[in-house]
């Protein structure tokens, strides 16, 4: 099975020639140009025209009126892992952290991430205990993660003390 990677997410409709404002998760716009997937599997290409405060305005091949654009609102956009760069030593994609073990400092075992969330602060670790029990979320900040193994897919972590 494929792995694929959110990079981008259909903002609204812009203008009424069927342009849509895009918002990019990656820094290479050049994979915004290629074919891409919504989480159906529909194919969507788009053609950047010019950057507008942060996002991008994009033409997708077939659309041609602001209604059919608005129609797209929300839209997110995926890649195939496979199509990525590959990343240095070191590096790595959010996105592949999924499934990474937890383990804190002592080499004690928290749990497994289950996903990385991002509701506007920062990214937050999905983390499924190993001890059982409801996910939780742990920043991915620098006070928080103390190293990133991607070899061993494996995160230790600093963890925060809980208050009762």
């Amino acid at each position: 099975m494929n792995k694929k990677v959110l990079i981008a997410e259909i903002a609204t409709a812009h203008g009424i020639k069927g342009f849509v404002k895009v918002r990019s998760y990656a820094e290479d716009k050049a994979l915004l140009e290629q074919v891409l997937q919504d989480e159906k599997g529909k194919d969507f290409q788009l053609k950047l025209k010019n950057a507008l405060k942060g996002d991008w305005v994009a033409e997708v091949k077939g659309v041609t009126d602001r209604n059919t654009a608005e129609l797209l609102r929300g839209t997110k956009l995926y890649i195939e892992r496979t199509a990525m760069p590959e990343t240095d030593d070191g590096e790595f994609y959010i996105e592949d952290l999924k499934g990474f073990r937890i383990t804190d400092e002592s080499g004690k075992d928290i749990g497994t991430v289950l996903s990385v969330e991002n509701f506007g602060a920062s990214d937050l670790l999905d983390i499924k205990p190993s001890e059982g029990g409801s996910s939780f979320y742990l920043p991915f900040t620098d006070d928080i993660i103390v190293s990133v193994n991607v070899d061993d897919n494996m995160i230790i972590v600093n963890m925060p003390e809980v208050v009762a």
